[in-house]
Parts: structure tokens; sequence; C-alpha cells
């Protein structure tokens, strides 16, 4: 994402899904990432109304600031370091797995826990994104805002909002649908933590960004392209 990455389709899991960063004409494109097929199993995700409970899966875009033998540290564009998990399971697209070093740029797909101060991610795939900038030049071009102690979020909507949404309501995805959404949303908004994503009764997806000031909703389509944005 950002410098030397090309605009592509993201296929997901063998489902036909794809993900890809388009917009309105009101909301400025973006680069996005070749995102592999994603294989995973997935705990069904709960229907529910008002409050999240519990991690989901999401995921972010930032480069690799340190790493260890099951783990690794990844520093999104606007400062915020997110720790991620690896298993047996674990999936790496892009490169081979001895790529996977400090300073390199990176997509992860997988359940984030926000619930405390650290936020991790066990993640089930990570894209190695050669001669990527962690999504710095597309978060910026964007509008993507950091968060700073003491500021004001911003009140600020781009492209278009589904005309049912009320934020809160949804249904919790999981598996392909929900990191077909994240890749999306990353691509186009990147520089916090995606910590779910919500299907709306209308069929679109809310994708939802923490650890920045703007945006905190990003919304992608049935056809998994990026329609808006808003506080």
């Amino acid at each position: 994402m950002g410098a030397g990455l090309m605009s592509a389709v993201a296929l997901v899991g063998g489902s036909g899904v794809a993900a890809a960063a388009t917009f309105s004409p009101s909301v400025s494109p973006a680069s996005a990432t070749t995102t592999a097929a994603i294989k995973t199993t997935a705990t069904p995700a709960p229907t529910q109304t008002g409050a999240r409970s519990g991690p989901a899966d999401g995921g972010t875009t930032g480069i690799i600031k340190t790493t260890s033998k099951s783990s690794f540290t990844v520093s999104t564009w606007t400062g915020i370091d997110v720790t991620v998990d690896e298993t047996s399971s674990t999936k790496v697209h892009g490169g081979p797995r001895k790529d996977m070093r400090k300073g390199e740029s990176v997509l992860v797909l997988g359940v984030v826990n926000a619930e405390s101060d650290a936020t991790t991610v066990t993640a089930a795939q990570v894209d190695l994104q050669p001669h990527g900038d962690g999504g710095a030049a597309a978060g910026e071009k964007s509008g993507v805002m950091p968060f700073q102690q003491g500021a004001p979020a911003p009140t600020k909507s781009v492209g278009t909002i589904p005309a049912g949404y009320t934020q809160g309501e949804g249904t919790i995805v999981s598996g392909a649908k929900a990191y077909a959404a994240v890749t999306a949303a990353q691509a186009a908004f990147p520089g916090g933590v995606v910590d779910r994503v919500v299907q709306l009764a209308d069929g679109d997806y809310e994708v939802h960004n923490i650890s920045v000031a703007w945006p905190h909703h990003v919304f992608v389509n049935s056809h998994f392209k990026v329609i808006g944005a808003n506080d």
C-alpha cells in the first residue's frame, strides 16, 4: 500500500469475492494491495444490535518494527504499534516468510483484540508489500487524521454513507467477507486498526476503524468497493 504498489483486486478465499479500492467521485482514489487467497476457519459471527463484545476479524497496515520467533510488531504510518501473533496456520503472501522482517510493509488480517491498552492481532494472513510505505501516501492522500491527545475529532463525511446506517447496529462478519472489506478499507484509509466489520441491513459493510481521529467508519458496498467514510 502506498509507494510502489499497484491498484489491484483482492480475491478472497476461493469464494469469488473481490475487494477493490474504487470510489465515488467525491472520494480521492488511493493505492491498493493485492491479496492472495485467504484460507481460514473462523468462528461464526454473532448477530447483534448495539455495542460489540469481544475480539473480531479485522486488520491493519504498517511497517514491521520488531520481530521474534512467533510474533512481530507493526507500526502504522500514524504511529500506532500493533503486536501480531503468528500461529501454525498463518499464511504469508507476496513473498517468502523470510522476507517478513524489520522495515517491510505488510497488510495483516486476523482476529483483533482491542479490549485492552495493547492492541493485538492473531494473524490469519500476512501480505508482504514489496517497496511499500505502510500506507503513508494513501493515508495522507485520503485525509486520514492521526489521533492527537486533547485535539477534537473532526465531524466529516466523504462519499456515500448508506441511507439505513445506524451506528452500533448490524451483523458482525468474519472470515473471507470481513477480510475483503478490511483489505478495501485499508487500501483507501490506512493508518488505524480495523477491530470489526459489520454488515448492514442493505448488504453494505461498515468497517470500524480505531486509533485515529478520522475516519472511524469506512463504508464498503456488497462488491467490496469503498463508497464513503465518516467520523
